[in-house]
């Protein structure tokens, strides 16, 4: 296994007649399977919220989705199952499941009550995935259908961020309308995971499914992004740099020594993970120059080796007297993904502060940028919720999660 790395400019023509030019740097990364044609072992985990709001159906069909991840684990995939309610209880401990029946049958045993602490099922989630993280890819699945009325938001984030640092990613699944979308948001970004809408109980096995093949294709770990700038360039103060694919989150930045340090996370196998770096260059002379240069250090499960480096890709710019404008149009469908999403951030914090007119403008904003990148499907969410609020109606609390989902990624 070892990494795909490509970077490109929005424009490497760069203008000498001005002093500074704005460029994002766009960087495309992907595992690549070699001959082998094999990955490393899942360890995952299943956090299930088992309050009395899941009774009925709601469980029913968590359960059968549950079981169908059990029917498609593979020979040497570890699972195990934390169930919670106003507190949490291990189910199934870390294990290879050599019985798929029998861990069906203490899934189907789970039965609703109780209140809802998610931070105590994450807790225990995170404790029984590190007993089987050596040399496998480890995750979890966090479902909810509430608030964290008896736990506490903020630890929820510092175990979001305990498990990043133990190389465990959390993906949050959403059950329903009555979830905190601020919570599961914040868990799967800070913990690489990925944030899952299940707004009806049928769709909870689809759901399910396509999040486990997601995780199967993952073949590289803990992976981060080295970023060294050469003296003409320099990162923008503000949001310097924001992964676009495959969802749209704001990335912290670290420096170490001379070079700017992105934790990525989990990388798919040929399925890119694509980051826009907001740089400035100047001070050039005429003609082609190395204004960067990228390489990714990763972990390797597959033969129990980490801090793998990959090879360095330079990123070469072109500063000219008589400036041509040649513009990379695949960045500029990445700049407008986060254009679209930031502008619906914007349209949210309006929103919340009561400027209905300010957040319906940015979010009609948010919409024609979707067209212009080809998004139909979330150009009608944001122009649809732009305007209900127009009209003066209230936003249901599933189109509010609808318009932050189809900020984040792609739907069409």
């Amino acid at each position: 296994m070892r990494v795909g790395l490509k970077a490109a400019l929005s424009d490497a023509h760069l203008n000498l007649a001005q002093a500074s030019n704005q460029r994002q740097l766009a960087v495309s990364i992907s595992a690549l399977l070699e001959s082998q044609g094999r990955t490393a072992p899942l360890n995952l985990c299943l956090i299930l919220d088992h309050s009395g709001s899941m009774e009925g159906r709601p469980l029913d069909t968590v359960k059968q989705a549950a079981h169908r991840i059990v029917d498609s684990l593979s020979p040497g995939d570890r699972l195990s199952v934390v169930m919670f309610d106003h507190k949490a209880k291990v189910l199934i401990p870390n294990q290879t499941i050599h019985s798929p029946e029998t861990a069906k049958g203490e899934i189907s045993r789970i039965k609703a009550s109780g209140g809802t602490a998610i931070d105590e099922g994450m807790r225990l989630g995170i404790e029984e995935l590190a007993k089987g993280k050596k040399d496998t890819i480890s995750q979890a699945f966090l479902l909810t259908d509430g608030e964290n009325e008896h736990g506490d938001n903020d630890r929820c984030l510092k175990l979001a961020q305990l498990a990043a640092g133990y190389n465990l990613t959390l993906n949050t699944l959403g059950f329903g309308d009555r979830w905190n979308q601020d919570v599961l948001e914040r868990i799967a970004d800070a913990a690489g995971g990925t944030l899952s809408y299940i707004q009806r109980p049928e769709t909870a096995v689809s759901e399910f499914s396509r999040l486990f093949t997601r995780i199967q294709s993952v073949g590289l770990t803990n992976a981060y992004l080295l970023l060294s700038l050469k003296p003409q360039a320099r990162l923008a103060e503000m949001k310097p740099i924001a992964q676009v694919i495959p969802d749209t989150i704001e990335l912290p930045v670290t420096q170490e020594g001379d070079q700017w340090v992105v934790r990525l996370g989990d990388l798919m196998i040929d399925v890119p993970r694509v980051v826009l770096a907001n740089l400035y260059i100047g001070g050039l002379t005429e003609g082609i120059q190395t204004i960067a240069e990228v390489q990714i250090r990763y972990d390797d499960p597959l033969i129990g080796a980490s801090g793998l480096l990959s090879e360095r890709i330079p990123v070469e710019a072109i500063a000219q007297q008589n400036y041509q404008p040649v513009p990379n149009d695949q960045v500029q469908q990445h700049i407008l993904a986060l254009a679209k999403y930031r502008q619906t951030q914007i349209a949210e914090t309006k929103l919340q502060m009561g400027d209905r007119a300010g957040a319906a403008t940015l979010l009609q904003s948010a919409a024609k940028t979707a067209l212009q990148m080809g998004d139909q499907g979330a150009a009608t969410v944001l122009q649809e919720t732009a305007t209900r609020l127009q009209s003066g109606e209230e936003l249901s609390e599933a189109d509010r999660k609808k318009t932050r989902i189809v900020s984040k990624t792609v739907i069409s």
